[in-house]
């Protein structure tokens, strides 16, 4: 069910075209988790790595991989030195690395910038020993479409055409050792990514399924499967650690809104999709009883834990359906809570989360704002809703986007502390710039 179209309380406005571009299709554009750059893969195989400050290319990494590269991520917690993985159609994951500057900032920026141009006498010998091939992953029989570090960048995870689901530990630097190979999907895995505070990993296929990972005594094993989008399952994001602050810093909460607040932090970080069938869903884990306790006076509570390490999910909510194709991804804000999504219809979408100020039957549009669908049936009465922030149509143009991100504002035009900007990765090879604006 969708809703008639009303107009947004903001805006997203064009703020850089990060340039060159390039010239064939860029596939995903990922900022770095404490620098000013971003890294953006394409099909022309390299790796390009912008400014965030000037929105210029500061280095191409080329030469590690002999078709398309499909995706890339930053590890985390990294010290001295940044380290990336790329996923490609030639079946294999790369790891690069490079060491960073003392201080980073200006100093950083200068450094990439005079090796890209080849200034001084041994610029050119800068640029091939700034980025580093480390590291080839092979074992994936076809294309690798997704890879991604978990949250404390010991296992990185890839997905493959071929099905399955490999995860990597990374015993010591340039060592990796598979440590899992899950065959759970039906067909192509198009994304993976890893909960902020778990190693729990969540998968989304060709099968329309999401299906979630964890270890138990060593081995790894799907734990629960989530079913409900009627088409190809493109992206998922966790929600980030502290998310639900936006809604506990309402004045004057009820005390069913303290129970739902209590009630997600025992469920952790919640889940969100995005599919062929034009869908956006929240996904969120029922809390296990962690013990049974005897009813017997007087009597000490028998503890009775479960063996299983299933997880119980449901989904909780959807967002409202503006999209008219394929919605190939989406994002989650860390400092605002707000979600982001673009696809096939070339829109850039922006979704907040809020308290309903009525109940679910009595739902009208106001401030000129579009409601969420109603909850489903196996979800009970949602206590929240989400409604469009802004909405931008055409952000390529006529081309397809095939990426979206949240990054920190890090121009000198930054206009309040914790601002965002979206980045958008199009087909036609362009990494755009957008600021979102009131009004």
């Amino acid at each position: 069910m969708s809703h008639p179209y009303t107009i947004p309380s903001h805006q997203i406005t064009p703020l850089a075209t990060l340039t060159p571009s390039s010239t064939t299709r860029s596939w995903q554009t990922q900022p770095h988790p404490t620098l000013p750059i971003i890294a953006s893969a394409s099909s022309d195989k390299t790796v390009r790595i912008y400014s965030l400050t000037s929105f210029t290319l500061l280095s191409n990494i080329t030469g590690g991989h002999k078709r398309s590269i499909r995706s890339c991520a930053w590890k985390p917690n990294t010290k001295g030195e940044s380290v990336l993985a790329t996923g490609s159609f030639d079946t294999s994951a790369g790891i690069w690395r490079r060491w960073d500057v003392e201080g980073e900032g200006v100093r950083s920026e200068y450094d990439f910038t005079r090796a890209a141009k080849g200034d001084g006498s041994d610029g050119e010998e800068e640029d091939d020993e700034e980025w580093r091939f480390s590291v080839i992953l092979d074992g994936h029989e076809s294309e690798i479409k997704g890879v991604a570090w978990s949250a404390g960048g010991q296992y990185l995870a890839t997905c493959s055409r071929d099905k399955s689901v490999w995860i990597w530990e990374e015993l010591e630097e340039d060592n990796f050792e598979t440590v899992a190979v899950l065959q759970e999907h039906e067909g192509d895995v198009k994304c993976v990514t890893w909960h902020p505070q778990e190693d729990l990993l969540a998968s989304g296929s060709y099968d329309d399924t999401i299906r979630l990972y964890r270890e138990d005594l060593d081995d790894w094993s799907c734990v629960a499967v989530l079913n409900g989008h009627g088409a190809t399952v493109w992206s998922l994001a966790f929600e980030p650690v502290g998310n639900k602050k936006w809604l506990s810093e309402v004045e004057g909460l009820s005390g069913e809104q303290q129970a739902l607040l209590e009630e997600r932090e025992k469920s952790g970080s919640r889940l969100i999709s995005c599919s062929d069938d034009k869908s956006i869903r929240v996904w969120r884990r029922r809390p296990k009883e962690e013990s049974v306790g005897s009813n017997h006076k007087g009597g000490m509570p028998s503890i009775l834990r479960t063996n299983s390490i299933e997880e119980d999910w449901y989904e909780e909510a959807r967002l409202p359906q503006t999209h008219e194709r394929a919605i190939y991804a989406l994002d989650w804000s860390k400092k605002s809570g707000m979600v982001v999504s673009t696809g096939s219809d070339g829109k850039i979408i922006v979704y907040k989360e809020r308290w309903k100020e009525s109940s679910p039957t009595t739902d009208t549009a106001k401030d000129g704002e579009q409601l969420p669908d109603a909850p489903t049936q196996d979800s009970p009465t949602a206590s929240t809703e989400w409604y469009v922030v802004a909405e931008l149509e055409g952000g390529h143009d006529v081309f397809e986007i095939n990426h979206v991100c949240w990054a920190a504002r890090r121009d000198k035009d930054k206009r309040f502390e914790d601002e965002e900007v979206i980045i958008s990765t199009g087909d036609d090879g362009e990494v755009k710039v957008w600021a979102l604006e009131q009004g």
